[in-house]
């Protein structure tokens, strides 16, 4: 069960990787398509930077990127937690529900991003993160000789 657990944490990182190259390449040819490029960035230029520069559809990777890196910081400890203490099935489908959604979410917001969309998507995940957290703390404070 620790495979099953850990497995849709490792997709989600894997996701984020493609993200990230995939904002990469868009702001890349966004800033080509502008005129700009890297040699011409000021010093201590951040990826922020770009918000004024480049057109809203290039930078909605960035957004999402940005989001990969937000909650899932509290989907990762809570899925390693599962995985040590014990997960249950019911845990492992939740896990992949997160990742499910948060993917979903991405795709999304990366091309269309109307926000009465991507909000419940969003909130499907997190109510998914919730169970999750919920799960990581019963196992960890109800297991015998936790008290």
């Amino acid at each position: 069960m620790k495979a099953a657990m850990l497995a849709p944490a490792a997709v989600l990182i894997l996701w984020s990787l493609v993200m990230l190259f995939w904002m990469a390449f868009s702001r890349f040819r966004a800033m080509k398509d502008t005129g700009g490029d890297l040699k011409s960035a000021r010093p201590g230029g951040r990826g922020q930077d770009l918000e004024r520069v480049l057109p809203e559809r290039a930078n909605w990777k960035a957004h999402n990127y940005t989001h990969l890196m937000e909650q899932p910081t509290i989907f990762y400890p809570a899925v390693i937690i599962l995985a040590m203490m014990g997960a249950s099935p019911l845990d492992v489908l939740f896990a992949w529900g997160y990742v499910l959604f948060r993917i979903i979410h991405s795709l999304y917001q990366a091309t269309i991003n109307r926000v009465a969309v991507r909000f419940p998507l969003f909130l499907v995940s997190t109510i998914a993160l919730v169970w999750l957290a919920l799960r990581a703390v019963a196992v960890t404070l109800f297991a015998s000789g936790a008290v």
